[in-house]
């Protein structure tokens, strides 16, 4: 499958919101991943849904929504109608609500018409998300543990990605999208590739890069 570059707009400058997605479109990126934290579910309190529908109006770019947050399910309706293509919460909140309550938030996305997908964390099994694989669009490997940009790749998240792919491919889901966020560089991006991921999170890859665009390239080389 072809590799997409989703850089996430955790590593911009918040006072240039609109600024930092005028340059992705500019930069060659494929979506924008918009990380959204509670302070509850990971400590910092990033943005909501106003956020992503005040950028919607400025890109033509899927917004690819990524939920770090307890009860997901009270927030879809207000990232779906503020404009996301695709919404991914964690595995790891919703199994503290219920053991229902993944396939329940799942399917509620897409009653909006919305993609969906499921993520798990470097301690997660990625397998605890297998029974939910019809439903999903993309799956989200973390590959550092949720919460803070500019942290160092966990090398164990190849073998979770490796999993997710050949689990995909077992039972007909060839069109699977899987994205690992978390630690990408232009010296490891090659070998996460090999494992299977095909849309690759980049945050200070790409923006603290000279040349956004060069960055952005150099991934997906």
């Amino acid at each position: 499958m072809h590799t997409k570059i989703a850089p996430s707009i955790l590593s911009a400058d918040f006072s240039d919101m609109g600024g930092a997605i005028k340059k992705l479109n500019a930069a060659g990126a494929d979506l924008i991943h918009c990380d959204v934290m509670d302070g509850s579910f990971v400590e910092p309190i990033t943005f909501g849904g106003q956020m992503v529908k005040n950028i919607r109006p400025l890109t033509k770019l899927p917004l690819d929504c990524h939920l770090m947050i307890e009860h997901p399910k009270t927030q879809i309706k207000f990232f779906a109608e503020a404009g996301a293509d695709i919404i991914t919460v964690h595995c790891e909140a919703c199994a503290k609500i219920s053991p229902t309550y993944l396939r329940e938030t799942l399917e509620l996305i897409k009653s909006y018409g919305v993609k969906c997908g499921a993520v798990v964390n470097p301690d997660t099994d990625v397998e605890k998300i297998f029974p939910v694989f019809d439903l999903c669009d993309m799956v989200l490997v973390m590959s550092v543990f949720p919460g803070y940009g500019g942290q160092k790749f966990i090398p164990s998240a190849l073998g979770q990605i490796k999993k997710a792919k050949e689990y995909a491919l077992s039972i007909g889901r060839e069109d699977l999208d899987i994205e690992v966020d978390g630690g990408v560089t232009a010296e490891n991006v090659q070998e996460i590739r090999a494992a299977g991921a095909n849309i690759i999170v980049a945050g200070s890859a790409v923006f603290k890069a000279n040349d956004m665009a060069a960055a952005i390239s150099s991934l997906k080389a």
